[in-house]
C-alpha cells in the first residue's frame, strides 16, 4: 500500500524529493521521521502543508507507529489542514490511527463532523473504537448505518461486527452475523470473537463445536483460540479432551504462550489433575506470571490441598510478587476449607495492611465461611453485622449453609428471612431450610416448605453426576434406570454394597433428610447419583484408572465414607469435583480431611 502511494505521479519536484526521504523512513517510522518530511516539505517552497498527497504520506507513516498520544495529536493536526474536505484515505487513517489509540472516542466523535462520506474502509475502525470502548448502542447504530450505506455486506465490516458483539457479550448477535460470513472468508479474529462470546457466557459445548470447525477449514489457530477453547473444557470438566487440546496447541507452538499456559493450568486444576497443573507451572518457568501463581494457588485450594497452596503463597511472597485480590481469595479459601481460622484473619490482616488490598464482598464472605464451617455460627452472624460492606444474598446463604451444617435452628430462620428479602425464589434457600428442619427433627415445617416451593414455582435443582469414559460423558440421577445397561449398574451397586459391609460399614441414615423408615433411607443413600456413575466406571474402565466424577451437589456424609471405602477395597483413585470443591479419595483417605 505504501508502495502504492510514494508512487503516486507528482509534478511538484520538491514533493517528489519528499516521497523520496518516505521511502527511506518507512523502514524504520517514527514520529519523528514524519515531522523530518513535514519539516522538509516546509522548508521547499511550493509545497503547501494542506497538499493532500503529503498529507496522505504522513498520515500513513503515522498509522505505521505503535499507538499513543503523540502520533495521534499530529494526525489530527495534519487532518486539520485537509479541511473542510478532506479525502477519504486521510480521513479513514485518521480513524484507524484514533481507533488504537489511547483515546478511541476521538474517532466517534470525527465521525460524526460527517467530514467525508463514509467508504469501505471507514467501519471496521468505528467498530474497533466501540470494542475497546464496550459502547454497544454506539455499535448498533454503526451496524444500521453500514447496513443503509450498503457497506454491511463487506466481509471486513462483518468481521469488525463479530468481534464487537462478541466483546460486549451478545454473543447471539455475534453467531448470526458470523453465520452471515463466507467460511473462505472468515478470518482468525471473527472466529476467536464468536467463540469468546460463547465462552463468556456459559455455552461451552458451542465454543467447542466452532473450534471443530476451524480446524476443518484449516485455520492456524492462535492464543486467543486456545484460551477459548481451554475456558470451555475447564467449564464442563473435560479433562480428556483438555489434554487433546494440550497436545494440539504443543504441535503448533502454542504452549509457550504464557496465556495459554496460565488457561492449562486453570483446565487442569479445575478438572482434579493437580500434579498436571504443577507441571505446566514448573514448565512456564520464568514465563510464569502472577496469573500463573494465582490460578494454581486458587487450584490448589479448591482441590484440597489448603497446606499446598499456602506454601506456593509463601514462596509467591518470597519472590516479590505482589498478589491480586483473586489471589487473596484462593488464600482464605484454603483456610477456610482447612479450618485454620486464626491463619485466615491473619492472611486477611495482611491483605489489608501488607497488600493494600481493599476487601471486597468475596473476602468478606470467605470468613464468614471460614467461621461457620469451624462451627463458629454465632461469631460468623455477628461478623456479617459489622461488615464495612452490604452483605449480599450469598453471604447470607453461606450463612444458612452453616447454620444447617450444625442445627443452628434460630440463626438459620434469620438468614432465610433476609434471604426472602435479597434473592427471593432461589430453589437452594428453601433445600437448606428444609435441611435444617430434617436436621432438627421439625418435619412439619419441612412439608410446609415443600408446599410453599409448590405455590410459588420454586424447584428444587434434581441432583445430578458426570462421569466421563473414553472420551464420552455419561449423567446419572438418583435412582438412575434409563441407561441401556442399567441392569448391570445395579448389580455392581449390590457388590460395592456387599463388599463394603464385610468392610463394616454401616449406612448413615441420618443423611437422608426424609421422614421415611430405615430400609428405605439405606436405598435413598445407595442410590444415589455418584454412586451409579463409580459403579458404571468401575464396570467399564481399566483396573487402576482413576475415576472422576462431577457432582451439581453438594457430596453427603455417607457417600463420602463410601467413595472412600471404595478407593481402598477397588484400589481406586477417585477424584469427585461437588459443588463447592473437589474431594481427591485414595487408599480409604480424602484430601479433605472430612472437613468440608
Amino acid at each position: 500500500m505504501h508502495e502504492a502511494i510514494a508512487q503516486a505521479p507528482s509534478t511538484h519536484p520538491a514533493l517528489r524529493h519528499c516521497v523520496a526521504l518516505l521511502r527511506l523512513h518507512l523502514t524504520s517510522p517514527s514520529v519523528a521521521a514524519a515531522k523530518q518530511i513535514h519539516a522538509r516539505a516546509l522548508r521547499v517552497a511550493g509545497v503547501p502543508l494542506s497538499h493532500p498527497l503529503l498529507a496522505k504520506h504522513i498520515l500513513f507513516q503515522l498509522a505505521s507507529l505503535r499507538a499513543g498520544a503523540p502520533p495521534l495529536l499530529y494526525a489530527v493536526t495534519v487532518l486539520s489542514r485537509l479541511l473542510p474536505d478532506p479525502d477519504p484515505f486521510s480521513l479513514n487513517t485518521v480513524l484507524r490511527i484514533a481507533a488504537s489509540s489511547a483515546r478511541p472516542r476521538l474517532a466517534l466523535a470525527l465521525h460524526r463532523r460527517r467530514l467525508a462520506p463514509p467508504d469501505t474502509h471507514t467501519y471496521p475502525p468505528l467498530l474497533q473504537a466501540c470494542t475497546r470502548l464496550l459502547a454497544l448502542r454506539e455499535g448498533e447504530s454503526l451496524h444500521a448505518e453500514a447496513a443503509k450505506n450498503g457497506l454491511v455486506a463487506l466481509v471486513f465490516v462483518k468481521n469488525s461486527l463479530v468481534h464487537h458483539y462478541g466483546a460486549c457479550g451478545l454473543f447471539e448477535s455475534a453467531h448470526r452475523v458470523f453465520d452471515e460470513i463466507p467460511v473462505l472468508e472468515r478470518n482468525l479474529v471473527s472466529w476467536n470473537s464468536v467463540m469468546n462470546g460463547f465462552a463468556a457466557n456459559g455455552r461451552p459445548n458451542e465454543v467447542l463445536t466452532i473450534f471443530r470447525e476451524t480446524l476443518e477449514v484449516d485455520l492456524m489457530p492462535d492464543g486467543f483460540t486456545m484460551v477459548s477453547v481451554l475456558n470451555a473444557c475447564a467449564e464442563i470438566g473435560a479433562l480428556a479432551l483438555g489434554r487433546r487440546v494440550h497436545v494440539f496447541a504443543s504441535k503448533v507452538g502454542l504452549v509457550g504462550n504464557r496465556h495459554v499456559g496460565n488457561a492449562l493450568i486453570d483446565l487442569y486444576a479445575k478438572c482434579g489433575g493437580v500434579e498436571d497443573a504443577r507441571k505446566v507451572f514448573e514448565e512456564m518457568g520464568v514465563g510464569r506470571t502472577v496469573v500463573s501463581w494465582t490460578s494454581l494457588i486458587v487450584g490448589l485450594a479448591g482441590n484440597g490441598f489448603g497446606k499446598d497452596a499456602l506454601e506456593l503463597f509463601g514462596l509467591m511472597e518470597g519472590m516479590k510478587l505482589i498478589p491480586t485480590d483473586i489471589t487473596m481469595v484462593g488464600v482464605l479459601y484454603a483456610c477456610s476449607h482447612c479450618g485454620w481460622v486464626d491463619d485466615g484473619f491473619r492472611y486477611f490482616n495482611e491483605m489489608k495492611d501488607k497488600y493494600g488490598i481493599a476487601p471486597k464482598i468475596e473476602h468478606l464472605g470467605c470468613m464468614v465461611d471460614l467461621l461457620g464451617r469451624a462451627g463458629r455460627v454465632e461469631e460468623a452472624h455477628d461478623y456479617i453485622n459489622t461488615m464495612p460492606l452490604e452483605p449480599n444474598a450469598v453471604v447470607w446463604r453461606t450463612l444458612l449453609g452453616a447454620c444447617a451444617m450444625h442445627k443452628k435452628l434460630e440463626l438459620g430462620e434469620a438468614a432465610w428471612a433476609r434471604l426472602v428479602e435479597l434473592d427471593p425464589g432461589h430453589s437452594g434457600d428453601y433445600v437448606l431450610l428444609s435441611n435444617l428442619y430434617a436436621a432438627v427433627g421439625r418435619w412439619a415445617d419441612v412439608q410446609i416448605l415443600r408446599k410453599t416451593m409448590v405455590t410459588h414455582g420454586v424447584r428444587k435443582n434434581p441432583g445430578h453426576s458426570l462421569v466421563e469414559i473414553r472420551n464420552s460423558v455419561f449423567e446419572f440421577v438418583m435412582g438412575d434406570r434409563s441407561h441401556p445397561e442399567s441392569d448391570q449398574i445395579y448389580l455392581m451397586l449390590a457388590e460395592i454394597a456387599e463388599r463394603l459391609r464385610r468392610q463394616g460399614y454401616v449406612p448413615r441414615t441420618s443423611n437422608v433428610l426424609a421422614d421415611i423408615e430405615e430400609e428405605e433411607k439405606e436405598a435413598a443413600l445407595n442410590y444415589h447419583s455418584e454412586r451409579l456413575a463409580i459403579a458404571f466406571a468401575l464396570l467399564k474402565c481399566l483396573p487402576g484408572t482413576p475415576i472422576r466424577i462431577v457432582k451439581n451437589l453438594r457430596v453427603c456424609g455417607d457417600c463420602h465414607l463410601v467413595i472412600k471405602l471404595i478407593s481402598k477395597v477397588y484400589d481406586r483413585e477417585i477424584i469427585v469435583r461437588d459443588r463447592s470443591r473437589f474431594h481427591h479419595f485414595k487408599g480409604g483417605e480424602c484430601s479433605c480431611k472430612d472437613y468440608w
